[in-house]
């Protein structure tokens, strides 16, 4: 991976500060996003200094409000890959912690942006959103990142709301209402690619393998929990290879209540991938999930749901 991932702000090396950057929570790396870190890929070009993203590691929601469902968009090597894509050079992940939670609007900028000796970031430019907040009690704005960049010498750039030409918002918030309303293209459009949930495949029952249809299991984890049903997929394999499929994402009502994982059959494919981490795009939403009074009657809705999957994702098999 040619990106360069920074896990801090204090003594860093020359050759990671002094950037042109893009400072947001960036959770699924959306159109709206991309707008940002076209701005600072602009600035970067024009001062021939590196392109960076600065975030937060965890997200700032997970220290208010730790009790809250999940709601992350993507893992953090997801996210690396999407910005990567874009041509980022370095990731900044920043701690956010009790300290950095401490931080007014102006000390952030002076300590963790500029900075002095054995800490900052060294600015060159910062684009933001128009809706940035940043700083204790989120009293930042784009506005006061303008007048910080003109006190401290950096340029600043504001990226304008981003919407759909018939008025569809760009927004982390849009993608989670649209996934949790079972509409996997919307969160699609919005993101500029499928939504996917990637982890690590467990052993399960294994009662899909003697029913003729195996699955590969991955737990949701901390991703946002779209709506529970099944799903027409494709899943990318760790050589890159992309395979469409059917899943189920959900509980198991029929064969024993598990915690949500994600199981996908993959079309034409007999290979083990136990312990294998996997990437699986939700394609379109095909019904909700269902307890069936029988497994002959699971087996009979599974091998109609391939029909119509297939017919999705896989029209010439």
């Amino acid at each position: 991976m040619r990106l360069k991932i920074v896990h801090g702000w204090k003594d860093l090396p020359e050759e990671q500060r002094g950037a042109a950057v893009a400072l947001g929570n960036f959770d699924g790396v959306h159109r709206g996003h991309q707008q940002v870190i076209a701005q600072a890929a602009k600035a970067a070009l024009t001062a021939k200094v590196p392109l960076g993203v600065v975030t937060f590691d965890p997200h700032p929601r997970r220290l208010f409000r730790p009790s809250e469902p999940a709601f992350k968009l993507m893992t953090h090597d997801q996210q690396a890959r999407a910005l990567e894509a874009l041509g980022v050079d370095i990731l900044y992940l920043l701690p956010f912690d009790f300290e950095m939670a401490s931080f007014g609007d102006r000390e952030f900028v002076e300590r963790v942006l500029v900075g002095g000796p054995g800490e900052g970031l060294g600015v060159k430019h910062v684009a933001v959103g128009f809706d940035i907040s940043f700083g204790r009690g989120r009293t930042g704005s784009a506005d006061l990142m303008k007048t910080y960049g003109q006190q401290d010498g950096f340029s600043v750039s504001v990226a304008e709301p981003v919407a759909s030409r018939d008025g569809e918002k760009f927004s982390s918030t849009a993608v989670r209402c649209a996934l949790r309303d079972g509409h996997p293209e919307q969160a699609a459009r919005i993101l500029g690619r499928p939504f996917a949930i990637e982890g690590v495949v467990r052993r399960g029952q294994q009662l899909g393998r003697q029913l003729g249809f195996p699955t590969a299991n991955v737990e949701v984890e901390d991703y946002v929990v779209p709506k529970l049903g099944v799903y027409a997929t494709r899943t990318r394999l760790p050589d890159g290879r992309l395979v469409p499929g059917v899943a189920n994402l959900g509980n198991n009502p029929t064969t024993g209540v598990v915690e949500t994982r994600l199981e996908t059959w993959l079309f034409d494919f007999d290979e083990d991938l136990y312990g294998q981490i996997i990437e699986t795009q939700l394609i379109t939403f095909l019904r909700p999930e269902l307890k069936f009074d029988s497994i002959e009657l699971l087996v009979e809705q599974v091998l109609r749901d391939e029909v119509a999957a297939r017919a999705i994702v896989a029209p010439g098999f």
